[in-house]
Protein backbone atom coordinates (compact mmCIF):
# COMPACT_ATOMS: atom_id res chain seq x y z
CA UNK A 1 0.00 0.00 0.00
CA UNK A 2 1.35 3.18 -0.84
CA UNK A 3 1.87 5.91 1.53
CA UNK A 4 -0.71 9.05 2.00
CA UNK A 5 0.18 12.40 1.03
CA UNK A 6 0.19 14.52 4.35
CA UNK A 7 -1.28 17.52 2.99
CA UNK A 8 -4.41 15.62 2.07
CA UNK A 9 -5.50 13.36 4.59
CA UNK A 10 -4.70 16.50 6.71
CA UNK A 11 -7.33 18.53 4.97
CA UNK A 12 -10.04 15.57 5.10
CA UNK A 13 -10.04 15.49 8.71
CA UNK A 14 -12.17 17.21 10.64
CA UNK A 15 -10.07 18.20 13.59
CA UNK A 16 -8.28 20.50 10.77
CA UNK A 17 -11.46 21.83 9.40
CA UNK A 18 -11.35 25.37 8.88
CA UNK A 19 -7.22 25.53 8.54
CA UNK A 20 -5.32 27.20 5.50
CA UNK A 21 -2.91 25.64 3.17
CA UNK A 22 -0.04 27.34 5.77
CA UNK A 23 -1.86 25.94 8.71
CA UNK A 24 -2.05 22.46 7.27
CA UNK A 25 1.41 22.62 6.02
CA UNK A 26 2.56 23.20 9.18
CA UNK A 27 1.19 20.08 10.57
CA UNK A 28 2.08 18.08 7.65
CA UNK A 29 5.95 18.98 8.09
CA UNK A 30 5.81 17.15 11.59
CA UNK A 31 3.16 14.10 10.48
CA UNK A 32 4.88 10.47 9.28
CA UNK A 33 3.17 8.80 7.04
CA UNK A 34 2.45 5.23 8.42
CA UNK A 35 1.71 1.98 6.89
CA UNK A 36 -0.54 -0.70 8.63
CA UNK A 37 -1.12 -4.50 6.99
CA UNK A 38 -4.12 -5.86 7.70
CA UNK A 39 -4.57 -7.38 10.90
CA UNK A 40 -2.37 -5.45 12.92
CA UNK A 41 -2.71 -3.12 15.61
CA UNK A 42 -2.71 0.73 15.84
CA UNK A 43 -1.98 0.61 19.37
CA UNK A 44 -3.35 -1.33 21.90
CA UNK A 45 -5.79 -0.45 25.23
CA UNK A 46 -3.95 0.25 28.30
CA UNK A 47 -0.36 0.95 26.81
CA UNK A 48 0.83 4.54 27.46
CA UNK A 49 -0.55 6.76 24.08
CA UNK A 50 1.95 9.26 22.35
CA UNK A 51 0.53 9.77 19.37
CA UNK A 52 -2.37 11.14 17.02
CA UNK A 53 -3.18 8.82 14.26
CA UNK A 54 -5.17 9.75 11.31
CA UNK A 55 -6.78 7.39 9.00
CA UNK A 56 -5.65 7.88 5.21
CA UNK A 57 -6.90 4.97 3.61
CA UNK A 58 -8.15 1.92 4.84
CA UNK A 59 -10.83 0.68 8.08
CA UNK A 60 -9.94 0.35 11.49
CA UNK A 61 -11.56 -1.72 14.08
CA UNK A 62 -11.99 0.31 17.91
CA UNK A 63 -12.42 -2.32 20.59
CA UNK A 64 -12.27 -2.76 24.21
CA UNK A 65 -12.69 -5.45 26.63
CA UNK A 66 -15.17 -6.17 29.03
CA UNK A 67 -14.97 -6.28 32.66
CA UNK A 68 -15.19 -9.96 31.85
CA UNK A 69 -12.15 -10.09 29.40
CA UNK A 70 -14.55 -10.20 26.25
CA UNK A 71 -13.16 -7.90 23.46
CA UNK A 72 -16.60 -5.91 22.58
CA UNK A 73 -16.07 -3.66 19.08
CA UNK A 74 -16.73 -0.09 19.52
CA UNK A 75 -17.25 0.40 15.71
CA UNK A 76 -15.17 1.53 12.99
CA UNK A 77 -13.18 4.30 11.35
CA UNK A 78 -12.07 5.13 8.28
CA UNK A 79 -10.19 7.73 5.99
CA UNK A 80 -9.86 11.25 7.13
CA UNK A 81 -10.63 9.95 10.86
CA UNK A 82 -8.70 10.28 14.19
CA UNK A 83 -7.83 8.37 16.43
CA UNK A 84 -5.73 8.82 20.14
CA UNK A 85 -6.34 13.18 19.87
CA UNK A 86 -5.78 13.44 23.53
CA UNK A 87 -2.49 11.96 23.37
CA UNK A 88 -1.32 15.13 22.01
CA UNK A 89 -2.53 16.76 24.81
CA UNK A 90 -1.38 14.56 27.82
CA UNK A 91 0.81 10.91 27.81
CA UNK A 92 -1.76 8.34 29.16
CA UNK A 93 -2.99 4.98 29.06
CA UNK A 94 -4.81 4.04 25.25
CA UNK A 95 -8.86 4.19 26.09
CA UNK A 96 -8.99 0.92 23.17
CA UNK A 97 -7.54 -0.88 21.35
CA UNK A 98 -7.29 -0.20 16.99
CA UNK A 99 -6.69 -2.78 14.76
CA UNK A 100 -6.46 -2.91 11.04
CA UNK A 101 -9.48 -4.34 9.26
CA UNK A 102 -8.13 -3.37 5.60
CA UNK A 103 -4.62 -2.59 4.50
CA UNK A 104 -4.07 1.26 6.50
CA UNK A 105 -2.59 3.80 5.50
CA UNK A 106 -2.32 6.80 7.97
CA UNK A 107 -0.62 9.53 8.95
CA UNK A 108 1.20 9.91 12.96
CA UNK A 109 1.87 13.02 14.86
CA UNK A 110 3.88 12.52 17.65
CA UNK A 111 2.85 13.71 21.38
CA UNK A 112 7.02 15.17 21.63
CA UNK A 113 6.65 16.82 17.73
CA UNK A 114 3.57 18.52 19.15
CA UNK A 115 5.25 19.93 22.32
CA UNK A 116 7.98 20.95 20.12
CA UNK A 117 5.97 22.66 17.51
CA UNK A 118 3.57 24.56 20.87
CA UNK A 119 6.67 26.55 21.26
CA UNK A 120 7.54 27.44 17.37
CA UNK A 121 3.57 27.86 16.16
CA UNK A 122 1.57 28.38 19.48
CA UNK A 123 -1.34 29.70 17.34
CA UNK A 124 -1.54 27.00 14.79
CA UNK A 125 -1.56 24.18 17.79
CA UNK A 126 -4.08 26.09 20.16
CA UNK A 127 -6.29 25.93 16.88
CA UNK A 128 -5.80 22.38 15.96
CA UNK A 129 -6.80 21.84 20.08
CA UNK A 130 -9.78 23.55 19.43
CA UNK A 131 -10.53 21.45 16.70
CA UNK A 132 -10.06 18.29 18.86
CA UNK A 133 -12.68 19.85 21.85
CA UNK A 134 -14.98 21.14 18.82
CA UNK A 135 -14.87 17.11 17.29
CA UNK A 136 -15.01 15.83 21.12
CA UNK A 137 -18.06 17.87 21.32
CA UNK A 138 -19.77 16.78 18.57
CA UNK A 139 -19.05 12.80 19.08
CA UNK A 140 -20.60 13.76 22.35
CA UNK A 141 -24.00 15.16 20.36
CA UNK A 142 -23.43 12.00 18.20
CA UNK A 143 -23.85 9.44 21.13
CA UNK A 144 -26.10 11.21 23.40
CA UNK A 145 -28.46 8.82 23.92
CA UNK A 146 -25.55 5.92 24.78
CA UNK A 147 -23.94 8.18 27.17
CA UNK A 148 -27.24 8.60 29.32
CA UNK A 149 -27.19 5.19 29.54
CA UNK A 150 -23.53 5.05 30.82
CA UNK A 151 -24.97 8.27 33.06
CA UNK A 152 -27.40 5.83 34.30
CA UNK A 153 -25.92 2.90 35.00
CA UNK A 154 -22.54 4.70 37.21
CA UNK A 155 -22.58 3.45 40.90
CA UNK A 156 -23.68 6.01 43.35
CA UNK A 157 -20.83 7.93 45.02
Amino acid sequence: MALVVPENVLKACPIFKGFTDTGIAIFASIAVPRAFPKGSQLFVEGKMGESLIIVGEGTVRLSAKSPSGEEISLGDVGAGEPLGELALVQKGERLCSATAMTDVAALEIRHADFQKLLIQKPQACVKLLMGIVAFFGQKARDNRDMLRTLVGKAPAA
